[in-house]
């Protein structure tokens, strides 16, 4: 671990961490029972402000199309949530609405990372979970028409595809662009039985993983068509951080012993020379890829996902010293920032998108612990989220978390993810299971359901 840096000013102490209250099963069960209901609330927002559209812009109770054209983003990313809330008449709804609704000859450009977490994996856990024919039929042909991306010079995906065309473009990308897809197309591959679906995706997995540095480290960007970085500051947050959460995961949802070679030596090599200790905590701040040298001291809601990882993976000594760290940051302004430099001890991205990490983070260690304060710790943070994003007709994002000025924001995120870590952390535990299903970095739920090799 890396020393503080002498000569940094010091600064006001960071607040105190509340007194936690204790969560017993039934308070827990209390708390999933509202969980729930918080999410029903959002979701009636959509459904009356914005049916039928991506999503809904919370404040002005109007609705919003990522591309012009609806793709239905928040009941494919909302679908699996209900059925694991038991919602049935909502996701019956949802799935007829999708299953008839949804189209993808579409003459729009789309993002393909973003595409396939959020609706090709919604799709096929939405599969999973119903059974509905339907949806897988869907996800193959997104799987086809998106497979144009990977027709590139080095195997790296581009960043946009047509629908309709296949026409490709975007050459500006990232390790967690190219390396966040073998979840889904694996998936998508053993349900269908094509192996081009699998063979695409983890060639751009390896091929991300093969430009590593001599530290086994990578960088923020890279073209394309040539394979050459174009930034090198090295990290565990945006641009970067799903790069590291599949390779494990692709491990544990396909036994693919290539995923865990790459996962040991990256996590290795992150373990090595992102962290820093800073008056006695944990932080992961960033580097250049090629020499180690420190870059920064930046950590955030993005880079809050990582102790869940580290404790999925049984680094538990080391994900519970992160946690503490991300929920101190929380506690500053009773919300996460995007952005913290934690040697300066200010925000330097004062935003709070609605984001999931932190309770994502909060439901491994309580899952793979059985430590009672990860669920208290939850409730804290739950409390705080109902009091500062909830509007009149759903849930907004802070444009400022030491103000607490609301934006006219709801990602579609929240429906997938936040809500559905939260109920994870009260509900029983046999609701959902990390050691016989993956989510992938949207939370969408997959399973083994095909034969093993």
């Amino acid at each position: 671990m890396l020393a503080a840096a002498p000569g940094v000013a010091a600064a006001a102490p960071q607040n105190p961490a509340p007194a936690l209250e204790a969560v017993d099963d039934a308070e827990a069960a209390r708390l999933a029972e509202r969980v729930r209901a918080e999410f029903l609330h959002a979701w009636s927002g959509y459904r009356q402000y914005a049916w039928g559209h991506d999503a809904l812009r919370p404040l002005s109770r109007t609705p919003r199309d990522w591309y012009g054209q609806s793709l239905l983003m928040t009941p494919v990313d909302a679908l699996d949530t209900m059925i694991l809330m038991g919602l049935d008449e909502q996701a019956r709804q949802t799935r007829e609405l999708i299953a008839t609704g949804l189209s993808f000859d579409k003459d729009i450009d789309i993002k393909h990372f973003e595409i396939v977490i959020r609706l090709l994996g919604g799709l096929l856990s939405g599969y999973q979970l119903s059974g509905d024919e339907r949806l897988l039929k869907l996800a193959q042909d997104l799987g086809t028409r998106l497979s144009p991306a990977f027709a590139s010079p080095t195997g790296l995906p581009y960043v946009y595809v047509n629908l309709r065309t296949g026409k490709t473009h975007g050459s500006d990308s990232n390790p967690a662009e190219a390396g966040t897809l073998l979840l889904e197309y694996g998936t998508l591959s053993k349900l269908s039985g094509k192996p081009v679906f699998y063979e695409r995706a983890k060639r751009a997995l390896v091929e991300t993983y093969r430009r590593r540095s001599r530290l086994d480290l990578v960088g923020e960007r890279f073209d394309v068509t040539t394979g050459h970085w174009t930034h090198t500051n090295s990290h565990i947050g945006a641009r970067i951080d799903s790069y590291y959460e599949y390779q494990w995961k692709c491990w544990r949802l396909f036994a693919d012993p290539q995923c865990l070679a790459m996962w040991k030596r990256s996590i290795a090599a992150a373990n090595r020379y992102y962290p820093e200790e800073v008056d006695g905590a944990l932080w992961y701040g960033q580097v250049d890829m090629s020499t180690g040298r420190r870059t920064g001291s930046e950590y955030g809601a993005l880079e809050a996902f990582y102790p869940g990882l580290l404790a999925y993976s049984g680094d538990l000594e080391r994900a519970r010293r992160l946690q503490a760290s991300s929920v101190a940051m929380w506690n500053l302004h009773g919300i996460e920032p995007q952005a913290y430099d934690y040697r300066r001890r200010r925000i330097t991205q004062p935003g709070y998108a609605l984001r999931p990490e932190i309770v994502e983070s909060t439901w491994y260690l309580y899952r793979l612990t059985g430590e009672a304060q990860y669920r208290a710790m939850g409730k804290k943070l739950f409390e705080d989220f109902v009091r500062y994003c909830r509007t009149e007709t759903a849930y907004a994002a802070l444009a400022d978390v030491t103000t607490k000025a609301q934006a006219d924001d709801m990602e579609s995120f929240v429906m997938a993810e936040t809500f559905k870590y939260f109920y994870l952390l009260f509900a029983p535990p046999a609701t959902l299971d990390p050691r016989q299903v993956v989510l992938n970095t949207e939370a969408h739920p997959l399973r083994r359901t095909w034969p093993a090799k």
